[in-house]
């Protein structure tokens, strides 16, 4: 997948408030630009270090420029959390899923959940009758489902990815919510989005958030899939580059 615009290289002066990011670019211009992932980026985030900005032309936008991409030793970290479901979809499409095949519907940001305030990532849909006027999110009746949660990370520990890198309550709440839909009789997933190649495999990180770490078994116990995708990351473009083993 290419990048909606060209990359603007520069180097990092600093992360603060979560959501931004100081910015020297190659002509000794200073920027602010958002940063979509509002994790810690543990091990990722050092001074000095080569970046890549994403232009963004749109009206409601503050700042021109989303954080892209961050020079990690040799390896090329994606820490642009949006671009964590198009890749999966991507592996949907090219078979690097196959459990995950034969679904035609693939929607997006449908509510879930038992209060109904969740909403998942991607809900594949086969069978089943839709209203004879349906709407294009309206969803069928009797359909086979598989509800998927995306999540992307960047944290790597000895050559093995982790998730989360920083205690997360939203996550742990995923989880629960997966498990009660498998219990309702579907098939729930989640699938990790790894943003650098430089990893082997995958495993939740328990020295950062235990308790998801115990809520991922749990989860995986009651039925609940689990997979690991690996990126190639590039100034130009972002792929998928396989699975990974899970490491529970």
């Amino acid at each position: 997948m290419r990048y909606a615009s060209e990359l603007v290289p520069g180097r990092l002066l600093r992360r603060y408030k979560r959501f931004l990011v100081d910015v020297r670019l190659e002509d000794g211009s200073e920027v602010t630009a958002h940063s979509n992932n509002t994790g810690a980026m543990r091990g990722c985030l050092r001074r000095g270090a080569r970046v890549w900005l994403r232009p963004v032309d749109a009206p409601h936008r503050k700042l021109p420029y989303t954080f892209t991409l961050i020079q990690v030793g040799r390896a090329l970290v994606c820490v642009d959390t949006s671009l964590g479901v198009p890749m999966v979809r991507e592996a949907l499409r090219s078979g690097l899923l196959p459990e995950l095949d034969h679904y035609p519907r693939v929607i997006p940001e449908v509510r879930y959940g038992v209060e109904g305030r969740s909403r998942v990532d991607l809900l594949l849909s086969r069978g089943g009758e839709l209203p004879a006027k349906a709407k294009p999110r309206d969803l069928p009746t009797d359909d086979q489902r598989v509800y998927v949660e995306v999540k992307s990370t960047t944290l790597v520990d000895d050559r093995v990815a982790r998730f989360p890198d920083a205690v997360t309550t939203r996550g742990q709440k995923h989880l629960m919510e997966l498990m009660e839909v498998v219990r309702s009789g579907q098939r729930a997933a989640m699938v990790y989005a790894v943003m650098r190649s430089d990893v082997d495999g995958f495993g939740p990180a328990d020295s950062i958030d235990p308790i998801y770490g115990r809520l991922l078994r749990r989860a995986v116990a009651a039925g609940v899939e689990v997979y690991a995708l690996r990126m190639r990351v590039g100034p130009r473009q972002l792929g998928v580059l396989g699975r990974l083993p899970i490491e529970l």
